[in-house]
């Protein structure tokens, strides 16, 4: 039996180009789902996984498979489709998971022969057995389960091609911000594998730097912090030789032992949503737990910084409460901060979110010609109305803030300061590739979006209340 695990790209998304800016190859990461489906499958299947970001192979003069498997985000929901019909031409069934798939189930079941929601482990193997049957169901509904259920990745069938290896070690977010769809497709409820399972794992990674793509990888609670130190100390022990980067709140920064051990078990950054320079925004996006304590972002952020693990920090833009000068004021904070690298991102509505389910029910979903428009909910192309601020003004403010942060001067002082505090070459790297790509990305991107099928001038008229 053969079996074809795709990974769809989007078209418009610059940062997958890996063949037209080399220095993307530093910023795609392993379709980890898929390999974690893979190490589901019980081997009288052949097994192909194709990662379309490192291109895309002539399906056509593939042999024709027995079951295809796509997984998609929400931005990669159009091309997926697209290679859904290239197999159903063939007569081959198709079966699509996700979370774009779980969320718009009535939408996908449209263009695929069969839909798994939710988390696929629970029911994998069933989908197998009635493809072998002959008897493929409409409709999978995974369940949450247990992370010690979830089997080690097959790394070994994406081997090449990648900076980063990656690996999850947990998955729910306690956190519930009304932008996000993890609490949605996860669970509250913060799960963890067993510290055993994550060693074994890393030791299979051929990569010496990993992505830990879980969404809080030290949790909020002290019984979540306690598990994460006893995690990097199996690390530490086992002598991994591996430098990683995670996402995590900034509360990190409130335990020195914690840091100390992320430090001593290979962590190079830490990826931190801020989200909002204002009180009044975080409110608006329910991120209040950066408000608590009273915290100093610039206190937290040096504390993290003083043990060599460099901070990214992400930023939304085209809150309700978004003004002109917008960019310039996140600009500012991030440099008050020090972070070292600076995420902004456009506030977009994705299905299955709390925003989604506010923005439709007022009409503010602008982008909104399905499943064609799917590929500009990116996070990095405005798709919605905004409250304050027109498509242009938006686009101009993100230019402005990249600009300011992004200038050669400031560039040059982090590199020295990364460089200073941590003299791991490694550091400096990630921080100049990181800082050419977000500018050259937001130029591209910029561009693009000059091209698009709505043009700019027809929007100016959605500045203003909604």
């Amino acid at each position: 039996m053969r079996l074809y695990l795709i990974n769809p790209r989007n078209s418009i998304v610059s940062v997958t180009n890996v063949k037209g800016n080399r220095w993307n190859q530093y910023r795609i990461w392993k379709p980890l789902g898929l390999l974690v489906v893979a190490g589901l499958t019980p081997p009288e299947w052949e097994i192909t996984v194709i990662d379309e970001n490192l291109g895309i192979p002539d399906y056509m003069a593939m042999p024709r498979p027995d079951l295809v498997g796509i997984t998609a985000f929400t931005s990669q929901a159009e091309r997926a489709y697209e290679v859904a019909g290239v197999f159903q031409g063939r007569g081959a069934p198709v079966v699509m998971g996700g979370i774009h798939a779980t969320m718009c189930l009535e939408e996908a079941s449209k263009w695929v022969d069969a839909v798994v929601t939710g988390e696929a482990e629970s029911v994998w193997v069933q989908v197998l057995e009635d493809v072998r049957q002959g008897d493929l169901k409409r409709i999978y509904t995974g369940m949450n389960q247990e992370m010690d259920k979830v089997p080690v990745a097959r790394h070994d069938l994406l081997s090449t091609g990648y900076h980063f290896g990656s690996i999850q070690t947990t998955r729910g977010c306690p956190l519930s911000c009304n932008f996000c769809s993890v609490s949605a497709f996860n669970g509250r409820r913060y799960r963890h594998r067993s510290i055993e399972k994550v060693i074994t794992e890393f030791k299979r990674i051929r990569e010496e730097y990993v992505l830990i793509v879980d969404d809080n990888l030290i949790g909020t609670r002290k019984d979540h912090i306690a598990r994460a130190k006893e995690m990097f100390r199996a690390m530490i022990k086992a002598d991994l030789r591996k430098k990683w980067i995670c996402q995590v709140t900034i509360n990190i920064a409130d335990d020195e032992e914690l840091l100390s051990l992320a430090a001593k078990a290979g962590c190079l950054g830490v990826f931190i949503g801020f989200e909002s320079v204002t009180v009044e925004g975080l409110i608006e996006v329910h991120k209040k737990f950066n408000i608590q304590k009273n915290r100093d972002f610039k206190a937290s952020v040096e504390r993290i910084r003083g043990h060599g693990i460099m901070v990214a920090g992400s930023f939304i833009m085209g809150l309700d409460v978004d003004r002109e000068g917008i960019g310039q004021q996140i600009a500012d904070a991030a440099n008050r901060y020090n972070v070292d690298i600076l995420n902004l991102l456009f506030l977009t509505p994705f299905p299955g979110t709390r925003l989604w389910g506010k923005m439709e029910s007022k009409g503010r979903i602008a982008a909104n010609s399905f499943p064609e428009d799917w590929k500009y909910y990116t996070l990095t192309f405005p798709v919605a109305k905004y409250n304050h601020l027109s498509w242009a003004e938006m686009l101009s403010e993100m230019s402005t803030c990249y600009r300011d942060y992004y200038s050669p001067l400031r560039i040059l002082r982090r590199v020295i300061d990364v460089f200073r505090r941590s003299p791991n070459p490694i550091s400096a790297l990630i921080l100049i590739v990181a800082s050419i790509s977000y500018k050259r990305n937001h130029r591209t991107n910029f561009e693009k979006f000059q091209k698009f099928n709505l043009s700019m001038d027809a929007f100016q008229s959605k500045k203003g209340k909604i």
